[in-house]
């Protein structure tokens, strides 16, 4: 359990009026970060709230444009990583970032061996690796491959290397990410007893249920502000999640205005998850699309969304559980057999995944049912441009003529063009992950409609945003997850922000556990 004492010692580590910006991006705005010695801090906030900005700047890979940062009451101004290790500032990343092939030890030392006369003294390695891990109650054969050792075991060992710096100030950066349930609870009991021996813990994850099992204090960042620095026993769930959105549940609750939506479930079923599981994705997920209906998947970020969207696709295989397609059972083995199957999938990352910047809008908007043809059957140029005019004009894509390389619309023009690449399919499920992030209002409301014509036509929608407003008024059904489980489903006058809201939080409950 979090420690509730309050300190009385100087804080450890002081930020102060943090600025950073980047063109055109105001990424942290005058931020204030405050760590203790014992103590296990939680940084919370949405993606872009700035949080990964502020570490970066904390642990040098990015240097501040203002600001002040005190370490132990002594100013610090780390230049690189290595630095901010020398300075004491350790931290560990989701990713595990060893190297496999080297020995336990030889990772535990890399970049720090002791030498002599210009050799490696092995001996000394091991001894240091060994006194490393024992700080971690840690039993193994450090001469062992990295490789050897479970995903849970590397990452402790990445702490014990973090810690062989002499580290005061310890940064886990998700570090549950890919860990199961037994594998948390051993890390927290790790991190307990590293905070008990007097280290601040900074805590990045997105999992409500793992910040009140383990955090002392919680501060929240949104659009790269500091909203507040509150005592994890004083701070329930759905002010956490209100905070962190920027809404209190009264105002969400007069948003929502208690809008009715159709019940959808006389309508056929197109697809039926059950039970979908993927160590590190999503942990028990069902799922049911309707034909002609759209389904909303709201949840925080890391709550499992994209990672069920991805499944759907065919792009990542569950572990278990099963996917019924028309009545039928199926095994989506790769999105192009979903593509075969009727599905479409429009990603968030539109600039990595979406469209191709040097093509032409035209090419992109062809892109998928040439696919679908094959290279036999290539499309003719006058097909090509039919089909590319017939989609700028439906979805009023703003650009000067069909071979202007994509690159040079604006974001809204990009996503709308993507999303007539998937039209020109004739999907029967379209999955939309978050299709309106970073477009202007009108352009959101164009593609809302869009969709809302598209299922009156039978289309099935699959619908991801962080934008419970968005969600809400586009949505027939709202499944709802948290920490990569489902745990509701809303239907009809169910449907508001503030039962969503309520949901994530946990049975509607005014304080935490």
């Amino acid at each position: 359990m979090p420690q509730t004492v309050p300190s009385i010692e100087p804080p450890l580590l002081t930020l102060r009026g943090i600025e950073k910006s980047f063109p055109g991006v105001k990424a942290l705005a005058g931020v204030d970060f405050t760590l203790n010695r014992r103590e296990i801090h939680a940084l919370m906030g949405e993606n872009g709230a700035g949080k990964s900005t502020l570490i970066k700047v904390l642990t040098g890979v990015y240097r501040r444009d203002s600001g002040t940062m005190q370490l132990g009451g002594s100013e610090i101004d780390p230049r690189s990583p290595q630095d901010a290790q020398q300075a004491g500032i350790s931290t560990v990343y989701q990713e595990v970032n060893l190297i496999p092939h080297l020995s336990v030890a030889e990772n535990i030392s890399l970049g720090r061996q002791p030498k002599r006369l210009g050799f490696l003294r092995w001996g000394e390695i091991a001894q240091r690796a060994e006194k490393a891990i024992a700080r971690l109650d840690l039993k193994l054969d450090v001469r062992k491959p990295l490789s050897s050792c479970s995903i849970a075991v590397q990452q402790l060992i990445a702490i014990a290397r973090a810690l062989d710096t002499d580290a005061r100030v310890l940064i886990l950066d998700e570090p549950t990410s890919s860990l199961d349930t037994r594998e948390v609870e051993q890390l927290f009991v790790l991190m307990r007893k590293l905070r008990d021996q007097g280290l601040g813990i900074v805590f990045v994850t997105h999992f409500l249920d793992q910040v009140y099992a383990v955090s002392d204090r919680i501060t929240i960042l949104r659009n790269g502000q500091r909203v507040g620095d509150y005592a994890a026993v004083d701070l329930s769930r759905i002010e956490l999640i209100s905070k962190m959105i920027g809404k209190d549940l009264s105002e969400v609750e007069r948003e929502s205005g208690g809008k009715a939506k159709p019940l959808s479930t006389a309508r056929e079923i197109l697809v039926q998850a059950t039970g979908l599981k993927r160590k590190g994705a999503v942990e028990n997920v069902d799922l049911t699309i309707r034909k002609g209906e759209v389904v909303g998947l709201a949840g925080l970020l890391g709550s499992g969304r994209t990672e069920t969207a991805r499944i759907l696709f065919g792009i990542d295989k569950p572990d278990a559980g099963k996917i019924e397609i028309d009545g039928h059972k199926r095994e989506l083995r790769s999105a192009r057999q979903a593509i075969a199957l009727g599905f479409g999938f429009s990603s968030e990352d539109r600039k990595t995944e979406g469209i191709i910047p040097n093509l032409s809008v035209r090419e992109n908007i062809i892109l998928v049912l040439q696919g679908q043809r094959g290279w036999l059957r290539l499309l003719s140029r006058k097909e090509q441009e039919e089909l590319a005019a017939k989609y700028i004009a439906m979805l009023n894509i703003a650009t000067s003529d069909a071979e202007k390389p994509i690159r040079f619309l604006s974001g809204g023009n990009q996503q709308k063009a993507l999303l007539a690449r998937w039209l020109a399919s004739k999907p029967r499920l379209l999955i939309l992950d978050e299709p309106t992030r970073g477009i202007d209002v009108g352009a959101k409301f164009e593609i809302q409609k869009l969709m809302r014509s598209l299922t009156n036509e039978g289309m099935s929608i699959l619908f991801i945003s962080s934008e419970l407003e968005e969600v809400v008024r586009s949505s027939d059904r709202v499944v709802i997850l948290r920490d990569r489980a489902r745990i509701a489903e809303l239907v009809g006058e169910e449907i508001s922000q503030a039962a969503i809201l309520s949901s994530i939080a946990g049975t509607n409950e005014s304080s935490p556990e």
